[in-house]
């Protein structure tokens, strides 16, 4: 059964609130990632992070393959090491809707998380995949991509995106 759930808009508290960590891989915590992926399959998107739809616990989701249904589930997911080459990728999110920003994230990461059973996982991201894991990882510490902004950009960017809202 399919369960999109809704993304909260900008400046909802929770996106700005660190999440908490997942103690373990639970069927709750299963049916949220299921829900996740409906959620990101739904916008479409190339990743969520659970506080985007709420839900204050440090669990992601993150698909970047070209036919889909390879979905990677994260929980606490961590940045073990990051490359210093430097890849840009333009990133919007659906918690502020109508605007986007180019921003600079290292080209490949090393990423520690529990996955689906709940064993510790270290795994390789590169590219795509990189950028969309460490667009989550920020969401789940109460980042939004336009931090990586300059504060001129950044203000620019949220009174757009104010703008286009008051326009809906």
């Amino acid at each position: 059964m399919t369960r999109v759930r809704r993304c909260l808009p900008w400046p909802a508290a929770v996106l700005r609130t660190p999440a908490a960590d997942v103690a373990a891989i639970t069927n709750e915590v299963r049916a949220l990632w299921s829900d996740m992926i409906d959620t990101m399959d739904a916008m479409p998107g190339y990743g969520l992070a659970a506080v985007q739809i709420g839900v204050a616990l440090r669990l992601a989701v993150v698909d970047c393959s070209e036919s889909r249904g390879q979905a990677v589930r994260m929980a606490n997911p961590e940045v073990l090491h990051a490359s210093v080459q430097l890849r840009e990728h333009e990133e919007a999110s659906p918690n502020l809707l109508g605007v986007s920003a180019v921003i600079q994230r290292p080209r490949a990461v090393t990423v520690r998380f529990l996955n689906a059973e709940g064993a510790v996982e270290e795994r390789d991201f590169v590219g795509l995949w990189a950028t969309s894991v460490q667009h989550q990882i920020d969401h789940l510490a109460g980042r939004m991509y336009f931090d990586h902004l300059s504060p001129l950009k950044r203000k620019m960017l949220i009174a757009r995106a104010q703008k286009l809202g008051r326009q809906r």
